[in-house]
């Protein structure tokens, strides 16, 4: 028996894209302008933004415009740009000290799937933060 022409469906308006689709990552959004986010350089490679919390004064992101995962981001040619921009901003923000950490995992308390290194600073760190 035929199916009826009204319940064939056209495989041309399939939105196969949301299959295909990576996983949401917020820097990925913020990257791509659909996200808000105070940036604090920018470049055609890389950018930095302020972190939304707040557990010290200066709170800054640096990651790279394409997606990469951790591993892949120190592995990549860009992180000693990464680095030197961290760096640079870290003095800027927080001329008298200041540390630029990277989380790995889950017991490394990394949230994002997005590879980024953070610049804190602003005030006395403490031996542990």
């Amino acid at each position: 028996m035929r199916a009826k022409r009204s319940s064939l469906i056209n495989l041309n308006n399939l939105d196969v894209y949301k299959l295909n689709k990576p996983p949401y990552c917020v820097f990925c959004e913020i990257i791509a302008g659909s996200e808000p986010a105070r940036i604090r350089y920018i470049d055609n490679d890389i950018i930095a933004i302020v972190n939304k919390l707040t557990w010290v004064p200066v709170m800054l992101l640096v990651m790279p415009k394409q997606h990469l995962t951790q591993i892949q981001l120190w592995s990549s040619g860009i992180m000693e740009r990464m680095g030197t921009t961290a760096v640079n901003l870290g003095a800027m923000y927080a001329p008298n000290g200041f540390r630029i950490l990277s989380n790995f995992g889950y017991d490394g308390l990394q949230s994002q799937s997005h590879g980024h290194l953070h610049v804190i600073g602003g005030t006395y760190l403490g031996h542990y933060a």
